[in-house]
Order: C-alpha cells, then sequence, then structure tokens
C-alpha cells in the first residue's frame, strides 16, 4: 500500500469524539445468553440419559451441558468484551491477516482430519471434519473463525474500494473477492460438508455488497451463479438431496420417512407446546424423539416449552437486537465501519433466518445453530466477538447517516453508497 493510499485509509476512518455506546446491543444480547442457559439447565438431564443410553456409559452427568454452556457463556462474554476494546482500526489495519490465519485453521484442520486421521486433536463424524479437539477446554470450529476472518477482511476491502469508486469493478473488486469467497466455500461447504454456514457466510458478503453499491446487473449475475454453486453442492451430497426433497415432499412426508423424521418432531414439538408452553422441564421431545434437541433444534424445544408467547418473545428479542444493529450501522461516519455493523447484521440474521425456517417446515434443514441460544462453543464465542466489535463503533455514531448521495461515489455508476434508511436525527446511544 503506497503512502497516499495510507493516508486517504486514515482520512477514510476519521470519526468524531467517543460517547455513550448503544448498551441495548449488550443488553439483548444478554438476555438471549441467560434464556439459553436456562433452556441448557431444563433439558441438559434428558440429553445426557438419551446419549449415556445410546452410548451404553455414565460420562454425561445431569449437570454436564450446564456446565459446558456455562464455560462457552463466560468466554463468549471475554470474547465481547475483549472485541469492544480492541481498536478497531487495529483489527480493519489487520484484516488480511485474519482472514489468513482463518484459512490456515482450515487448512490444518483438513491436514490433521480428513488426511492423516489423527483423531487426539480432530473430531470427525459421519464423514466431516469440522472441529479441533481442545480436551477440557472444548472444541474449535475453524468455520467460524474463517466467516469472523471474512467479514472483517471484506468490510476493509469493500470499504476502501467504494472510496476508490471501484466497487463494481470486475478486476480489482469483484474477482479477488470472488476468489476469497470461492475458497471459503470449498473449505467449509464441500471439505468440512457444512452447508449452513457457508450458506450464512455467503448471506452477509451479499448483504455487504449491495450495502457497498453493487450495481443491480452485476447484483444479478452474482446471485445466479450463487443459486448455481447450492444446487451444485446440493447434488454431490446424498444427505442435501434428502433433505430438499423431505422439504418439497411438505405434509406428505411421514414418520415412515426417514428424511422426514427430524423435521416433523420438530413441529410436534412446537404444536405441543400451544399457547403457553408444557413449561420448563416438561420437555417430551428432548428425550430422545427430536434430534439435536440442545442444538439445531433448541428452537423447537423452546416452542414446546415456552409456547408461542415464548416463541415471540424470544424472536422479538433477536428483531430488536438486528434492529439496534442497523440504527448503528446507519450512522456510522464512513463506508468502512459501516459495512462491519451490516456484516454483522447479515452474519445474526442469517443464522435466525436459516435455523427458525428450517424449524417450521419453510426452508429445508440446514444444520446450522440459533445464534446465542444454541449448546456448542465456538460459533457463540464468535458471535459475540462480533457483536462487540459493532458495540464498540457504536460509540462513534453520528446524529444524521453521515454518508451523503454525493460522498464514495462509484465512478462507473454516478450513486453514492446505499445507506439503511434513515432512522432520525438523534444520536444512537
Amino acid at each position: 500500500m503506497t503512502r497516499s493510499q495510507r493516508l486517504a485509509e486514515r482520512s477514510d476512518d476519521a470519526v468524531g469524539r467517543r460517547h455513550r455506546p448503544d448498551y441495548q446491543i449488550a443488553l439483548y444480547m444478554g438476555l438471549l445468553m441467560l434464556l439459553g442457559l436456562v433452556v441448557m439447565y431444563a433439558i441438559g438431564p434428558q440429553r445426557a440419559n438419551v446419549l449415556n443410553n445410546a452410548y451404553d456409559t455414565d460420562f454425561y452427568g445431569s449437570t454436564y451441558f450446564f456446565i459446558k454452556q456455562t464455560m462457552s457463556l463466560f468466554l463468549a462474554l471475554v470474547a465481547f468484551v475483549v472485541a469492544s476494546f480492541v481498536p478497531y482500526r487495529l483489527l480493519l489495519n489487520n484484516a488480511g491477516k485474519i482472514l489468513v490465519a482463518g484459512f490456515i485453521a482450515c487448512v490444518a484442520l483438513l491436514f490433521f482430519g480428513n488426511i492423516l486421521h489423527v483423531d487426539a486433536i480432530t473430531q470427525c463424524s459421519l464423514g466431516a471434519c469440522r472441529w479441533f479437539d481442545l480436551g477440557p477446554f472444548g472444541s474449535l470450529q475453524p468455520a467460524e473463525f474463517l466467516k469472523f476472518g471474512v467479514l472483517i477482511f471484506a468490510a476493509s476491502f469493500l470499504g476502501m474500494r467504494a472510496k476508490q469508486g471501484l466497487i463494481n469493478d470486475k478486476s480489482q473488486t469483484l474477482i479477488p473477492l470472488g476468489v476469497v469467497a470461492g475458497l471459503a466455500m470449498l473449505f467449509v461447504i464441500v471439505i468440512q460438508k457444512d452447508m449452513g454456514t457457508g450458506v450464512s457466510l455467503m448471506a452477509f458478503l451479499s448483504v455487504m455488497l449491495y450495502m457497498a453499491g453493487l450495481k443491480y446487473r452485476w447484483g444479478l449475475l452474482i446471485a445466479g451463479i450463487l443459486v448455481a454453486a447450492g444446487i451444485l453442492f446440493i447434488l454431490i451430497a446424498p444427505h442435501r438431496i434428502d433433505r430438499v426433497t423431505t422439504f418439497l415432499s411438505g405434509d406428505a412426508s411421514t414418520l415412515d420417512d426417514a428424511g422426514a423424521y427430524h423435521i416433523t418432531h420438530a413441529k410436534i414439538a412446537i404444536g405441543t407446546g400451544g399457547l403457553a408452553g408444557v413449561g420448563i422441564g416438561n420437555s417430551v421431545q428432548a428425550t430422545g424423539y427430536l434430534p439435536e434437541a440442545i442444538n439445531d433444534s433448541v428452537f423447537a424445544i423452546m416452542g414446546e416449552t415456552f409456547g408461542f408467547v415464548g416463541l415471540v418473545a424470544i424472536l422479538s428479542l433477536f428483531t430488536a437486537l438486528l434492529m439496534r444493529l442497523l440504527k448503528v450501522a446507519d450512522h456510522m461516519p464512513n463506508v468502512r465501519l459501516r459495512l462491519v455493523v451490516i456484516g454483522v447484521f447479515g452474519w445474526l440474521a442469517a443464522h435466525v433466518i436459516l435455523n427458525v425456517s428450517a424449524m417450521v417446515g419453510l426452508l429445508p434443514l440446514t444444520g446450522i445453530t440459533l445464534p446465542l441460544l444454541s449448546f456448542g462453543g465456538t460459533s457463540m464465542v464468535f458471535i459475540a466477538a462480533a457483536l462487540g466489535l459493532a458495540f464498540q463503533l457504536s460509540r462513534y455514531t453520528v446524529f444524521g447517516s453521515k454518508l451523503k448521495s454525493d460522498e464514495y461515489k462509484d465512478s462507473q455508476r454516478g450513486r453514492g453508497v446505499r445507506g439503511a434508511r434513515n432512522t432520525g436525527r438523534r444520536r444512537t446511544t
């Protein structure tokens, strides 16, 4: 990077005085985490009994999953605090290094898991290696680290290109970002066989590109490429074909159809909950009927436990958190910072939409976690870190939408960077 480019980048990142951050981001995140901990305390013993019976062991105690989730919550809070205080410029200026570290982690998992089959440090199941085994410290999923790296890199890269008026330049913007996205999909979807994580990654990248000012014709072309790639990824994996055919069969699916078992019991759980739910600790589906009751299917278990009213409250918390992120993004003083917050918004929204839609039968099952609520540490830690970064950036919001229609113009398009809906002239706090 030349001296002039560094000076332009430094000028682009100029912000006003620090002020009170948006504590509602931390509030909504904390409420969701605590709710997930309560549910884990309630259904953890049932899950432990299922695993003990399945593997003929007494390894899993009644508080095993509650303790593990508590540890994950603590690590997530640490990640949130660290991301809140580490200067955002340090992250953005080292975006390339963070991205490379994410790819190195994925390559290491491929080498030790798929090639050498070192079971001592990797976790593989059903033909997929997705985790490093950290012993008493749990496990680490490199795909989540890679997602965080892609978010930081894309925000920095697109922000610089937007300032230069090159968002729609094929050779300097779209192809380089396409290479990064293609490599990420190769590792996450093809090698690690994690379609849900790959879809969420492409979702927040697409949102960031749109908000950066991508031309509609390029957007349609990219959308077509992603749809074609998605169809290819489905066709090369028999279990994905089963999930799609089960989804397309709709109500014609029965419990005799193995592919329909999961979604059928998810709907039974939500339907059993009725208006007010069966109460904490009274879930039947968590006793072994509903697969992945504490992970991907936790939304259905919450529906059974808390009923329709409880699910509305949970979705309201997610909606409130997402709206705060949009408001912060709309009041960012420059395009790079706006894209960071928009990326966090897209990441969180993609997980919520994909998980909830799958549980109610609106989309095929993708095996994706419900943020901050599902059991598992890596996803919670990195989402909390992303929210911590957005929380830090909320200290630098301005009174109105800083990006005017004549700022960061695209020389090939003649239009400025897109902004979120202006939510008012008052300072975001």
